[in-house]
């Protein structure tokens, strides 16, 4: 049975299967007829809007975000999607220019940037002007007729931010929806219990498990704490919501909702019946919690490091068995890519030199805490299961995947003499997009660029008058697991020596089956028990005490403090300078490496509540939960604590140039994952970027040119598989299987290495044998050497903290299958490391003993060798499968990009990259 990607909300929708056969053909057409009385949006009134005189980047911003900018679809344009493959106005027409990049880039110049991006300027030239909407006097949202961007431009503040709510319900009301419920752990009552929405709603429920007074308070806390930037902030998200709430009452009356309202069975459309309920501010700190666990939540993964270690330990020992685990941790390894190069410190999380306070377990004790009870109907099936499963294995995880890169050049490089940056979030392929593209002028806000959709009453991740910024993921560790000693039952623990009941929270989800998902009827009850130390994870015994282990988040309770960052990033009077915008990203409590460029100055600052630890404490395991192990200052009411303060955070101004791929941040700064060795995909801008740099001159297209050529390279062929090829052919091969695998190999590293169509649209690569042998071959020489030395126990722990390889075919956690990002965890360090260690070369940080062939190049060889030979011997059919979106043995489909469908518009693949879902090129001309 082919494996199957993961579906969520109406990615089963599909009216061959879904659909009664007469809504096919001329019958749709009928059907639509009758649909078309409801009365449409706002006609366009062409009116002028002059260009802007704000914009200090003399048209040389440009960015882009596919598949489009329009993620609404009334119920007649779903039926022509599905029964004709037809299009709403600007759904998809960015995929296209987006997608052209992997095969146009090798002949780009500065000239050709927006064949591939959109002209970033502020305002729409008059000619230009679609359609021109004014939801309130004070407000008018403008869009563009290339691309349907919202330009919003208020006289009054509440006027901009309403007029933001409104642009935003009209490009993603379906979406924003969603991900509320999403929020709150409610998906499945909304949308429909496909078993990908029932771990969906899992995943992010288990992390952020809150009630609505929680939500309040949030609101309550962050505008208080925040002085009169915080009621400003309040005011602005008011004034959001009203808009909003402006357009669900017009679109409901209107009957222009979005058609999944139908689908989901909340609205009816003969009689309109039913209701699409207004927001709410609460409803934005649930939205914020989602986008904070998946992208801005670093930490960790502190009972499976305990479980690897331990395993570790009982091989070789306690001192050589933490040897070898540190070894395979590197925590701080010499050899790896960083962000701030210039050799400055930035110790934090680093191991003790006497750790204090630990609390392992004791071998074989340790379960995970379940987190659904009373399943019924379909919740009980095994495809129910194994979502649940697979949902509370990455809620736990510090291997948090797929986010963004950054390359930015200081003007002392380039043939302007001005900064360059090509940088954007990587942040998966969805249908709609999370993000959504807007203009928002109006007093105290002046910014283009991308907002998760819901939360777009500012510029998240874009431009202002003459800077640019972005973000990638960061991963420094700010949550810790603590060891609660239980008292009295299962349900009560000690908390500064009295026994306390823990807090359980609860959430009943039931469901029936709808046109969108014809899932059949079920429901189950989710149950978490929180303690003051956040929720329980899992149960253990600690030295024969039963505990439970809980993690506690820096950034739990506190989804909504990050505002008052992002307002200051909109006000164009607050950022001037690098330094303040490092202040403003300062107030920003998700892990995020933050990049800056304007006409003369770049920075960099890692953002994120790093508690300050107890003296001894180490971060990578449980301690217990005590006083003396908790953080500095901690007040457990308020989940507040001591900071380190900004200077030990990672920053810099005017470095020669950074780069970022999740990499790690700076000398002595330890991050959650593991993974961050001699090998990284950091290394693939690291090396393009550091050879431009050193030519001179670099333009926006030489820079553009680097990215792109890096997402396409394999990372294990680009940078691990030449010196295994070196280990081959350290004698003759004489196999005729083997002898025919290496050359191919070889080939394939000659022509450089990637991952790329013979011709564009071919839907063939270059090099397909050779690709398909390495993807084959990875795992399985992987293996082969360095369990036999590790032993099957202690290589299956390692591996449970990170994984083998990282194909462009994987899955990806919450962002799924064919999501274009790759190569982020893997084992490519360590096979780098032994290899050449092997081979006599010099390492640096190296691993405590050589595996392969356990030291012998000639049984090293034999290894690589056979296994080659297996790998060659497979067929495209068994190292590509196939799942939903492709046939078995397509090797360009198992790569390809896939719009995951969250509504009920579906768009065409596009061939792999590996790169910023929304990326901004910016070369700013001149300064206020």
């Amino acid at each position: 049975m082919p494996r199957r990607t993961p579906r969520t909300v109406l990615d089963r929708l599909r009216t061959p299967r879904r659909f009664p056969k007469f809504l096919k053909s001329a019958s749709v057409c009928v059907l639509i007829a009758g649909l078309l009385s409801p009365l449409s949006q706002a006609a366009a009134i062409a009116a002028p809007s002059a260009a802007a005189s704000n914009d200090y980047c003399g048209g040389q911003c440009s960015d882009i975000l596919p598949p489009g900018e329009n993620g609404n679809a009334t119920l007649v344009e779903i039926l022509l999607n599905q029964a004709f493959g037809t299009q709403p106005g600007h759904a998809e027409d960015q995929l296209a220019p987006y997608g052209n990049l992997a095969k146009g880039y090798s002949g780009l110049t500065d000239a050709k940037i927006n064949d591939f991006f959109n002209d970033a300027s502020f305002g729409v030239a008059s000619d230009q002007v679609a359609s021109t909407t004014k939801p309130r006097s004070d407000v008018t949202i403008v869009r563009d007729k290339k691309t349907g961007v919202p330009h919003i431009t208020g006289t009054t503040r509440y006027g901009t931010e309403f007029g933001a709510g409104y642009a935003a319900a009209q490009d993603r009301l379906w979406l924003m929806d969603v991900f509320r419920h999403v929020g709150r752990g409610q998906l499945t009552s909304f949308a429909g219990g496909a078993p990908s929405n029932q771990g969906l709603e899992q995943e992010f429920w288990r992390n952020a498990p809150y009630t609505e007074a929680d939500l309040q308070a949030q609101i309550d806390n962050a505008t208080a704490q925040a002085g009169e930037r915080g009621k400003q902030a309040l005011a602005d998200a008011d004034a959001y919501i009203a808009g909003i709430n402006a357009y669900i009452d017009a679109s409901d009356s209107g009957r222009y909702f979005p058609g999944e309202y139908v689908l989901t069975g909340h609205k009816d459309s003969i009689t309109n019946a039913g209701t699409i309920d207004h927001f709410k501010l609460t409803d934005l700190v649930a939205l914020a919690s989602v986008i904070g666990a998946l992208f801005g939540s670093g930490g960790g993964g502190e009972v499976n490091n305990a479980l690897s270690l331990l395993a570790a330990q009982s091989k070789y020992g306690v001192v050589e068995g933490t040897k070898v685990w540190e070894s395979f941790r590197q925590r701080n390894d010499p050899e790896a890519v960083l962000t701030v190069h210039d050799g400055e410190s930035f110790p934090y999380a680093v191991k003790p030199a006497d750790a204090q306070g630990q609390a392992l377990p004791d071998a074989g004790s340790v379960t995970r805490e379940p987190l659904v009870y009373d399943r019924t109907g379909s919740a009980g099936t095994a495809a129910a299961t194994g979502a649940s499963t697979t949902a509370a294995k990455t809620s736990v995880s510090s291997a948090k995947r797929g986010m963004s890169n950054a390359l930015v050049v200081s003007g002392k490089h380039t043939a302007s003499g001005h900064p360059i940056a090509v940088f954007g979030p990587q942040t998966g392929y969805f249908a709609p997009q999370l993000l959504m593209l807007q203009e928002i002028q109006g007093p105290g806000l002046s910014a283009r660029g991308a907002s998760f959709a819901g939360l777009s009453m500012y510029v998240e991740l874009g431009r202002g008058q003459d800077y640019s910024w972005s973000a990638t993921t960061s991963g420094q560790d700010i949550i810790d697991t603590y060891a609660v000693e239980l008292c009295q039952d299962d349900y009560h623990y000690l908390y500064h020596g009295t026994c306390t009941a823990m807090d359980k929270v609860e959430r009943t989800n039931s469901w029936k089956p709808t046109v969108a998902d014809g899932t059949a009827a079920g429901s189950y009850r989710m149950q978490v028990y929180r303690t003051e130390y956040g929720p329980v994870e899992y149960r253990a015994t600690v030295g024969g005490k039963k505990v439970a282990y809980t993690t506690l988040r820096s950034s739990f309770m506190h989804e909504a403090d990050s505002i008052i960052g992002f307002q200051m990033l909109n006000d164009p009077d607050y950022v001037k300078s690098p330094q303040t915008f490092q202040s403003a990203v300062q107030h920003i409590n998700y892990t995020f490496n933050w990049f800056y460029a304007d006409s003369s100055h770049t920075a960099y600052y890692n953002s994120g509540d790093n508690p300050v630890r107890a003296t001894g404490v180490d971060a990578d395991f449980p301690v217990w939960a005590q006083p003396a192990y908790e953080w500095r200052n901690w007040d457990a009411a308020t989940n507040t604590a001591q900071y380190t303060p900004a200077s030990e955070h990672p920053n810099s101004v005017d470095q020669d140039y950074y780069i970022s791929w999740n990499n790690k941040q700076a000398k002595d700064y330890a991050a959650a994952p593991w993974g961050e060795g001699s090998v990284h995909r950091g290394n693939l801008l690291e090396d393009r970027v550091e050879k431009l740099v050193s030519a001179g001159g670099v333009t926006r297209s030489a820079l553009v040119k680097a990215m792109a050529d890096a997402a396409l390279a394999d990372l294990r062929a680009e940078d691990v598989l030449p010196k295994l090829l070196k280990v081959i052919n350290s004698s003759t091969v004489t196999d005729p299987a083997a002898a025919a695998a290496v050359s191919k190999l070889s080939a394939w590293v000659t022509a450089g290495a990637k991952r790329t169509e013979t011709s564009a649209g071919s839907h063939t690569y270059a090099d397909a044998d050779a690709i398909r042998v390495l993807d084959a071959w990875w795992p399985l020489l992987v293996k082969a050497e360095f369990e036999p030395v590790l032993g099957s126990d202690l290589y299956a722990a390692f591996t449970g903290s990170i994984p083998v390889d990282e194909a462009p075919s994987a899955g990806h956690g919450p962002t799924g299958s064919h999501a274009g990002s790759s190569f982020q965890y893997g084992w490519w360090s360590y096979v780098d490391k032994d290899i050449r260690a092997v081979l006599g070369e010099s390492v640096q940080g190296g691993l405590t003993q050589k595996y392969c062939g356990s030291g012998s190049l000639g049984a090293c060889r034999d290894a690589l060798i056979n296994t080659l030979k297996e790998a060659a011997g497979k067929t495209a059919a068994q190292v590509y499968p196939g799942d939903d979106q492709c046939s078995a043995g397509d090797q360009w489909c198992a790569d390809s990009i896939v719009q995951r469908t969250l509504g009920g518009i579906k768009h065409g693949k596009i061939s792999w990259q590996n790169r910023p879902t929304y990326q901004q090129v910016v070369e700013y001309t001149s300064h206020r």
